[in-house]
């Protein structure tokens, strides 16, 4: 393998990781986020990393799914790439988890366009317009929106889309392996400082939000 990269993505309750390398998937895993007793990413890290007969120094990079999503799991993930980079010297890359989403279906999509969305509670998406080219690859389509279900159903309807994600027309989450699809142009994918970079989570956590209203203020004031 020329330049293997270490992809991870947590951005729902479920966690997943893979080596790609020249546009192939050399060895990919997912697990659930919420262990009870465990953490269970940095596990399935080691375990792809083991399949394709990788030790972490031998990767050229690690790719993260940046959000939004899941607090604690993105945190998760995030925690580990960092811990990776750091231990390495490696460069960590950031990309867009709406993007891993419209790129992780088995089979690839018919060119054409898509809303990439997953479930942002409290009846809202977080929403993403997303482009499959002629070639298969999927590009992003401007910064994602927090959406509600008007929202989806006018974009889907006047810009005749598809709408994929969890419990869409088009089942899908995001997915590690989803990044030899993306076309790597245009800045979708861009290396970031480990030491400052955080995931876009989208919204505050529960308890955080649950805090700031029973208080009436932030709670980093």
């Amino acid at each position: 393998m020329s330049a293997p990269l270490l992809v991870v993505d947590a951005s729902t309750y479920r966690g997943t990781a893979a080596i790609v390398d020249a546009g192939r998937v050399i060895a990919e895993t997912e697990v659930r986020m919420r262990g009870a007793e465990e953490e269970r990413l940095m596990p399935a890290v080691a375990s792809v990393l083991r399949d394709a007969g990788l030790e972490p120094g031998a990767i050229a990079g690690v790719v993260c799914g940046e959000g939004p999503g899941s607090f604690t799991s993105l945190r998760i993930a995030a925690s580990i790439a960092k811990g990776i980079v750091t231990a390495t010297g490696r460069p960590l890359l950031a990309v867009s988890s709406l993007l891993l989403l419209g790129a992780a279906t088995p089979s690839p999509l018919s060119p054409g366009g898509y809303l990439a969305l997953l479930d942002a509670m409290r009846g809202e998406w977080f929403g993403a317009r997303v482009t499959v080219d002629a070639l298969g690859r999927v590009l992003l389509e401007g910064a994602w929106h927090m959406m509600n279900a008007e929202e989806v159903r006018r974009v889907v309807g006047a810009e005749d889309r598809r709408a994929i994600g969890p419990g869409q027309p088009i089942d899908a989450s995001p997915h590690a392996r989803g990044f030899v699809r993306i076309a790597s142009s245009d800045g979708l994918v861009r290396e970031v400082d480990a030491a400052h970079w955080e995931p876009s989570y989208g919204r505050l956590p529960e308890a955080q939000a649950r805090w700031e209203q029973s208080h009436g203020r932030p709670l980093m004031a």
